[in-house]
């Protein structure tokens, strides 16, 4: 995460406004992640996509909200590489017994 963090903060630096205020990026990422709903919903729901609707593809609306959340993390300087070692050993221990395993 460390590198997509640093590719980011590059790009994202040759702007006036590099990181939007908390509140705007929280409503982007809203935005992103119903995204995501929408296409799983054409794909496997009850609402099919329109035919005049363009092609999407889950793939990148899932990097669509990693970006999001990569710049909510940046502009709080929160190292993700840090923080999912910590969820990772949160799953592996609070919730190791918790599902049938193979």
């Amino acid at each position: 995460m460390k590198n997509y963090q640093k590719a980011v903060d590059k790009w994202v630096q040759g702007y006036e406004e590099p990181y939007w205020p908390p509140l705007s990026q929280f409503a982007r990422l809203a935005e992103e992640v119903g995204e995501v709903g929408r296409l799983l919903n054409h794909m496997y729901g009850s609402k099919p996509k329109k035919t005049t609707e363009d092609r999407q593809d889950l793939g990148e609306e899932i990097a669509d909200v990693l970006f999001t959340l990569i710049c909510l993390a940046n502009s709080h300087s929160i190292d993700l590489d840090v923080e999912m070692e910590k969820i990772l050993l949160k799953s592996k221990t609070r919730d190791k017994n918790r599902f049938k395993k193979k």
